[in-house]
């Protein structure tokens, strides 16, 4: 078997490297596990190699310094990504860091040591009509915390959208939309959200609570070179009823249009295709240095 090779689980990754070398366990006093102390990173694989690769790392970056995690170096990391697809087509990578091991107690260590993993997945599926035909939303009930310090990036503590993809079974809803605490949208349980009014492109500000995902960045920078007028605002649910059009992204589906929110339709023919159509095309770009 193939030392990277994680045990056959149906529901687990195909592939395992932690530390750089081939094993599927943490020490139980890890502290990622303990306190949800450290972030991760998943990014889509296409033809062996990472799509948005150098947004990704800029990212993880940005969680370390924030967090007071060393950030592992990037040469040694993407040798360690090319070693995990060796042999890999399609998938999907997650890089996880914690800040290591450590004792009893929140406080952190002066000279901390993280551990860092990758975790080789299969890509997930979902009806291919999604990306054309839209799909349905509902709004969760379960709020998003708010915190300026962890707003943004992507930290392990993701107790809020867990519970918030608890709330429903349906398979027809593809996803639900969140809340901060003041009631102001913030996106979904794994995408970020864009409103679309005829004119301008809207998306909640990200200053308090959710994650700056690396297909938002995306859909500003190439909206803006298409001249179209983005914002970022403070965005009540009164707002999405009322627009004429919403779209969701994220690094794994690319961009969704939304067809019908909490049981209100809404008319894709009024969403602004081109931009949505090259934010899918640039989503699925691979990159490596």
């Amino acid at each position: 078997m193939d030392p990277r090779s994680a045990p056959p689980d149906a529901a687990g990754p195909l592939r395992v490297l932690i530390d750089g070398a081939g094993a599927d366990v943490v020490p139980i006093w890890d502290r990622g596990l303990a306190y949800g102390d450290g972030l991760f990173e998943t990014v889509l694989i296409r033809d062996g190699a990472p799509c948005q690769w150098s947004r990704h790392l800029a990212r993880l970056t940005l969680g370390c310094t924030r967090l007071g995690i060393p950030a592992p170096p990037v040469g040694p990391l993407e040798d360690e990504v090319r070693d995990l697809l060796q042999g890999i087509d399609t998938g999907v990578l997650k890089v996880l860091i914690t800040r290591g091991t450590g004792g009893r107690g929140y406080r952190p260590a002066a000279d901390p040591q993280p551990r860092r993993a990758l975790l080789l997945y299969p890509l997930p599926t979902w009806p291919d009509t999604w990306c054309t035909a839209g799909v349905n939303l509902r709004f969760c009930l379960t709020r998003a915390s708010q915190n300026r310090t962890l707003a943004g990036i992507k930290h392990l503590n993701r107790l809020d959208s867990v519970l918030a993809r608890a709330e429903w079974t349906d398979p027809e809803i593809a996803e639900g939309l969140m809340l901060r605490e003041d009631g102001q949208v913030i996106g979904g349980t794994m995408t970020n959200l864009f409103l679309w009014t005829g004119t301008a492109l809207l998306t909640p500000v990200l200053d308090l609570a959710g994650i700056a995902g690396t297909v938002r960045a995306l859909t500003l920078e190439i909206a803006s070179r298409q001249g179209l007028d983005c914002r970022e605002r403070d965005l009540p649910p009164r707002a999405l009823r009322e627009a004429p059009g919403l779209f969701v992204t994220n690094s794994l589906i690319g961009v969704w249009p939304v067809r019908r929110l909490d049981g209100r339709d809404y008319d894709l023919g009024r969403l602004p295709w081109s931009l949505l159509k090259a934010v899918a095309a640039a989503a699925r770009t691979t990159e490596w240095p």
